[in-house]
């Protein structure tokens, strides 16, 4: 098959692109220069140059706070660009996979979200992802719509990465412990993404590692799992914090675990739980040389 995937710069496109060259597929692996998501016709024109069998939506505007004062930003690349480009494909008859985000949700359950659940973001960029959903089902009732959660790999910008750096500076760390969630490797996405394309699903899925924990519980796992795989830190342990005394400019939902039942037949593998996955990603990190 011929895929194009976006968002190849980011810590899950880059994976997709090298799992779906492994599979023998012909990837078109489309970076910023190539498709620019501020100019959405541009980036659709590309797509209608090239007519790939699925397109993979990996690009998105993520910076959680800052959407909050850079809305039209936030809106133009996870709303208006990805309607563009399910147009395109809908004019040639393709196929489209859109990930998205447990941020579409306000955390007000206390029990894992069904995908049938209404969506309330609380925020910018929740909105921005829950309405570019809609525009790419809207062109496209046959596309694919992948929501996944606290997402991490060895490439990029993430949670992990960042409780490493500080942890291997020595420096005290204060995590929130009142929001649940559930850390989700790159490596498990993609695994999700290829089964999904393989079998021609259509709808709305969710997709995470197994089980839950807080940021707190988080971070002090990525400790004991990282000082396991031999990497050097300085500080091992944080002190749990309530949201109330970390102050951000945008609401985090409290609970925002994601059902994965539905996707479950889909998969060649069971879930593996977040833990190993974490493990896992740590001790390829640990021996990773460009992994930066």
């Amino acid at each position: 098959m011929k895929l194009l995937v976006t968002g190849v710069t980011g810590q899950l496109g880059g994976e997709v692109v090298a799992a779906l060259k492994s599979q023998g597929h012909d990837v078109i692996a489309a970076d910023r220069e190539r498709m620019n998501f501020l100019q959405p016709r541009q980036a659709a024109a590309v797509v209608h140059a090239e007519q790939p069998d699925w397109v993979i939506n990996c690009a998105a505007y993520t910076q959680v706070d800052q959407a909050e004062s850079e809305p039209d930003t936030a809106f133009t690349i996870n709303r208006d660009t990805p309607a563009q480009l399910g147009r395109a494909v809908a004019d040639y008859g393709g196929r489209f996979l859109q990930l998205s985000t447990d941020f579409v949700f306000d955390g007000s359950k206390t029990r894992p979200y069904v995908e049938d659940d209404k969506p309330n973001p609380l925020g910018v960029y929740g909105q921005s992802k829950l309405e570019g959903e809609r525009a790419v089902l809207d062109a496209l009732p046959n596309a694919i719509i992948l929501r996944t959660a606290w997402v991490y790999g060895v490439h990029g910008h993430n949670f992990v990465k960042t409780m490493l750096r500080l942890a291997g500076e020595g420096k005290p760390l204060r995590v929130v412990s009142d929001q649940i969630g559930t850390p989700t490797w790159t490596r498990d996405i993609v695994m999700a993404i290829t089964a999904l394309i393989e079998q021609q699903a259509a709808g709305v899925f969710h997709f995470t590692a197994a089980g839950e924990t807080s940021w707190h519980g988080f971070a002090n796992a990525i400790f004991e799992e990282a000082v396991a795989a031999g990497i050097e830190l300085k500080t091992t342990r944080a002190e749990p914090i309530p949201t109330s005394e970390y102050p951000t400019a945008a609401t985090r939902p409290a609970y925002s675990v994601l059902d994965t039942d539905k996707i479950g037949p889909y998969l060649p593998v069971p879930i593996p739980g977040w833990r190993d996955s974490l493990k896992k990603m740590l001790q390829e990190y640990a021996t990773c040389a460009d992994c930066s």
